[in-house]
């Protein structure tokens, strides 16, 4: 069994002040024992407006935000997932929305692009919309890292949405999901939880989900409620609105063995024929 934590920040406009921040609640992690530790999407950064991140944006394996990850991972002897960092595109207006995932060593073993990009206009709101495509590049590959605590698909907040994402981490046998995100307000108070838990029943994974939590800088509301959730949907652990660490033990013999004993992922069809 290994201890793994979901961190939960409210993330401001000021680079330095998120990292204090999250170098504590790194540290918080680790006294408790946790051995995989995630860090929200945008952790360091929920600037004025969406154009404040092409100031920090750093290429891959090169900068002080992929520094810091590495420092932290390597100084606590953990697994660190930085939720989301801004790293260069082809394109000079926009980032792609990258999870780094560092091992004990300091070493980033694997990066993921975030796909889905958060396009919408929320129902019955003249004010509250979002257009991730404008300073995103969307990704498009999916991952899975494969390490000593188990092995660890990657996605971000809105991909939660895409159910045959999940699916296609099963090809690499995914046993953790992480979910860096910043949900806002409106649609965590709907969809958080529900989403959360049936991706992990429906893939029989354990879900570690970091989120943003209260206002930002922008005027923006995120929901909170971080949580890790068992293969059976149960929720272990959760930070509700406040600043903090989610803490819970996870057992991949026993994930495994429940596998064996409730065989959904044998018995789904890849292929419907379609009638009429």
């Amino acid at each position: 069994m290994t201890y793994v934590a979901a961190i939960q920040m409210v993330s401001t406009d000021a680079v330095s002040t998120n990292l204090e921040i999250t170098e504590r609640l790194i540290r918080e992690a680790v006294n408790k024992k946790a051995k995989l530790v995630t860090l929200p999407e945008n952790f360091p950064l929920m600037g004025k407006c969406d154009e404040d991140r092409l100031a920090i944006v750093e290429s891959f394996n090169n900068g002080p935000l992929q520094l810091f990850l590495s420092e932290q991972s390597k100084k606590y002897k953990i697994w660190l997932l930085g939720g989301t960092i801004p790293l260069a595109s082809s394109d000079p207006k926009k980032v792609f929305a990258a999870s780094l995932l560092f091992d004990p060593n300091g070493k980033c073993i694997s990066r993921y692009d975030k796909i889905h990009l958060f396009d919408v206009l929320l129902e019955g709101s003249d004010e509250e919309s979002y257009r991730e495509s404008k300073t995103f590049q969307a990704g498009d590959n999916v991952v899975v890292a494969q390490t000593e605590v188990g092995n660890i698909g990657l996605s971000v907040c809105y991909d939660l949405r895409f159910p045959e994402m999940y699916r296609r981490m099963h090809q690499d046998n995914v046993q953790i999901i992480t979910a860096p995100s910043a949900f806002t307000a409106t649609t965590g108070k709907a969809h958080w939880e529900i989403l959360l838990r049936t991706r992990a029943i429906e893939n029989l994974c354990y879900l570690i989900a970091s989120n943003q939590s209260g206002t930002h800088s922008n005027g923006r509301e995120t929901w909170g409620h971080s949580m890790i959730i068992n293969p059976w949907g149960e929720i272990l652990a959760e930070v509700k609105e406040e600043i903090g660490v989610a803490i819970a033990k996870i057992d991949i013999e026993k994930q495994n063995s429940l596998r064996e004993r409730f065989p959904t992922l044998i018995h789904r069809k890849l292929d419907y024929n379609l009638n009429g």
